[in-house]
């Protein structure tokens, strides 16, 4: 059995982090959490929409697995990477900052800092048809750009990663028809 790896600071990238760290790291390994899933469930009033015109995000929800990118932080940068994700994933605190056990591809486990929905949130949602998905992406522009834009670039080191989602890859579809 793999031991467990505690020495450095580990982030979970699931959506912008994986394309979009903004942080130093010192080691990038595709790892899996249990437990969560990768969802578009997440109302975007700053990065990627506006109260009046929400965008739509990522966040992990409850249940299933979710493939993405383990990110290893020097024990000298953890309290201001720590700092940095706070400022960037708490602005509306939709986002609980939670600690999880991931299996690296290699087989090592580490103890991860994940930003998990608050299913409580205001700005959570779930259920969503693939109209009402593809309109609120459509919609949203923020501090951070476009929301297809954050979709596609999401899209984009998923499919590298070999991490194959059906409903992203038919909402990138409908936005490329729509000219988006």
């Amino acid at each position: 059995m793999a031991s467990l790896a505690n020495n450095d600071l580990w982030v979970f990238g699931y959506g912008s982090l994986m394309w979009s760290p903004g942080f130093e790291w010192i080691e990038r390994v595709p790892a899996v959490l249990s437990g969560y899933h990768r969802a578009l469930c997440i109302l975007s009033v700053h990065h990627r929409g506006t109260p009046e015109r929400p965008g739509l995000v990522l966040g992990l929800d409850k249940g299933g697995s979710c493939r993405g990118l383990a990110f290893r932080v020097a024990q000298d940068k953890t309290e201001a990477t720590i700092a940095y994700l706070r400022e960037r994933e708490q602005v509306t605190s939709v986002y609980v900052e939670t600690t999880h056990r991931l299996r690296l591809n290699d087989g090592r486990l580490v103890e991860a800092i994940a930003y998990t929905a608050d299913r409580t949130h205001s700005q959570f949602v779930r259920g969503l048809s693939h109209e009402a998905l593809l309109e609120r992406v459509s919609q949203g522009v923020g501090v951070s750009g476009r929301n297809p834009d954050y979709v596609r670039a999401t899209h984009t080191e998923m499919k590298k990663l070999g991490i194959n989602d059906p409903k992203l890859t038919k909402l990138i579809t409908a936005l490329d028809r729509a000219g988006l």
